[in-house]
């Protein structure tokens, strides 16, 4: 390779688009070499002397490479997810994180939609038995896209262009994302929906969100169960979404009428008897396997790369705070407060979210308001739509694509603490506000919900209780807690007067699952009961 002035060295240790590495080549400040297939031993020998790296999903990038680089300033994915990434080591030594969401959208969104198709015309079916010399017309009877309810879980970019196909088909489209406006779906022709709408009222469901610990088995025996009998199930996002021991029941029993699965919760799905059911389309995870999609992806990936190493802007970087050092060292952990508020608002969250408004007061109102917004929206956005899908790069504009009003604001001083950040929610049903602050020697804290005083530590399993004040509210839960071998690690009180509305914050050692939440929401001074999940 001719030598060249270079002020980096990019290492691409998997297969990338003669496009994307055109790009590249053409900076003629990089130096570029192309080592695929490595061992983490060998990526480990030569890490050192490289300033960029960019994989796909066959290299994985561990703390023990992480270590060995010493000059390494990026890493990027040529893709969606950053689940391959040590992301938590590559953050502590400074190296920016970034990955290329956009690049394979159209083809996931195709692909969905020929799944739907081949599910609904047999056409596996039919194709296998043609090339055994058959003829069987009456067998392969199938049913038309038009005129049925497709409901989608996730409207972002891929969930988005989905709609926009099926509303070609003369399909109805009901949608369930919380964080879409009523405007923006009226603007793509979609309806908004509960979740469990889009159970009880689809003729098909097609998922397109990324997998968490809020989506794994989002569908499962309860799920199917409401359902219409002969509901077609199509899933070319994550793995680990549908429960597949109880989709295979849902078959079995007839409830459901067939799926088109693209991914699997274990890939290679070995002895997996779904792929063996007539009424399954099965393909090994294509959704961006187009000609298009890698050319996109490696083009994105390359340009980011470039831009990154000449200290130009960091698109689609998931670690990164844009705020100068000296300043986030002042205001980090108000940033980690406000990313706990942001996942707190959306875990209690009813309706569709409008309008963000956060306030700062007091000595951290000197600094500017956007890293707290931005710190917000990551954690409220993320929660739902994945970590690796929203970052402190692209959160403002995911929630400006979803129609999301955002106002800040800020006061010298508040008259009950030092410093406090607020942020209120409205959705197109209710209105929540949220306060917190730092304590200097308790640290992290919540000290408002909806006007109700606590001292609540934003932080693990929690259980978020609206009730009556009545005596013995407290002691009936302890009891189903203590039932259940829950252990109550604090717990929190605040009320707007004796004898009216009281709001009950616990912290506990263990998770709480459904069956116990039932029980109470079952008492009867119970208002409401809404279980939270802080890391």
């Amino acid at each position: 390779m001719e030598e060249k002035d270079s002020m980096g060295k990019v290492l691409v240790a998997d297969p990338l688009s003669q496009e994307g590495l055109e790009v590249l080549n053409q900076a003629k400040d990089l130096t570029v070499d192309i080592k695929t297939g490595l061992k983490e031993e060998e990526i480990v020998s030569i890490i050192g002397e490289y300033h960029g790296l960019i994989v796909r999903s066959e290299t994985k990038v561990t703390a023990k490479i992480i270590d060995a680089a010493t000059n390494l300033q990026v890493i990027g994915r040529a893709g969606v997810g950053v689940d391959n990434i040590n992301v938590d080591a590559a953050t502590k030594k400074g190296i920016v994180v970034m990955n290329a969401p956009s690049g394979n959208t159209v083809s996931t969104a195709e692909h969905t939609l020929a799944m739907m198709l081949a599910l609904s015309r047999n056409i596996p079916l039919a194709d296998a038995s043609m090339k055994r010399e058959e003829w069987d017309r009456k067998r392969f009877k199938g049913v038309e896209l038009a005129g049925k309810t497709l409901g989608i879980v996730g409207l972002g970019r891929i969930g988005s262009y989905v709609a926009k196909l099926a509303l070609a088909f003369n399909m109805k489209v009901i949608v369930y994302d919380p964080f879409v406006s009523m405007d923006k779906a009226k603007r793509i022709g979609v309806e908004l929906v509960t979740l469990d709408e889009i159970y009880r009222s689809s003729d098909y469901i097609t998922f397109h969100t990324p997998l968490s610990e809020k989506t794994t088995h989002m569908v499962s025996e309860h799920e199917f169960k409401m359902m219409k009998p002969g509901i077609r199930i199509i899933n070319c996002a994550r793995g680990g979404i549908i429960d597949e021991e109880a989709l295979f029941k849902a078959i079995e029993e007839g409830k459901v009428a067939g799926c088109a699965l693209d991914v699997y919760e274990h890939e290679p799905p070995r002895d997996n008897p779904l792929i063996r059911l007539d009424r399954v389309v099965c393909v090994p995870h294509l959704g961006a396997s187009t000609i298009e999609a890698q050319i996109n992806v490696g083009v994105e990936i390359a340009e980011q790369m470039v831009d990154a190493l000449r200290g130009g802007p960091l698109r689609n970087a998931v670690n990164i705070r844009q705020v100068e050092p000296e300043v986030l060292q002042e205001i980090s952990p108000y940033l980690d407060l406000v990313e706990r508020i942001g996942r707190l608002h959306v875990q209690l969250q009813e309706g569709q979210i409008e309008k963000v408004e956060l306030r700062v007061a007091g000595e951290i109102a000197s600094y500017e308001t956007t890293p707290f917004t931005t710190a917000f929206l990551k954690g409220m956005l993320g929660e739902v739509l994945g970590e690796g899908m929203v970052n402190y790069v692209n959160a403002p504009f995911i929630a400006k694509e979803r129609g999301i009003e955002v106002d800040e604001s800020k006061e010298s001083e508040d008259e009950d603490f030092a410093n406090l950040v607020s942020v209120k929610v409205k959705t197109d049903c209710a209105e929540r506000e949220i306060e917190g602050s730092i304590f200097q020697k308790r640290g992290l804290r919540i000290v408002s919900i909806d006007g109700f005083r606590i001292d609540a530590i934003p932080y693990g399993d929690m259980l978020v209780i609206s009730n009556v004040d009545k005596p013995g509210v407290v002691g009936k839960i302890g009891v189903i807690l203590g039932d259940a071998q829950i252990n109550i690690a604090g717990l929190q009180m605040g009320r707007s007067a004796i004898g009216g509305r009281q709001l009950i914050v616990l912290n506990l050692d263990q998770e709480v699952n459904r069956e116990v939440l039932d029980r109470i929401v079952q008492e009867e001074e119970i208002l409401k009961a809404k279980l939270v999940k802080l890391r």
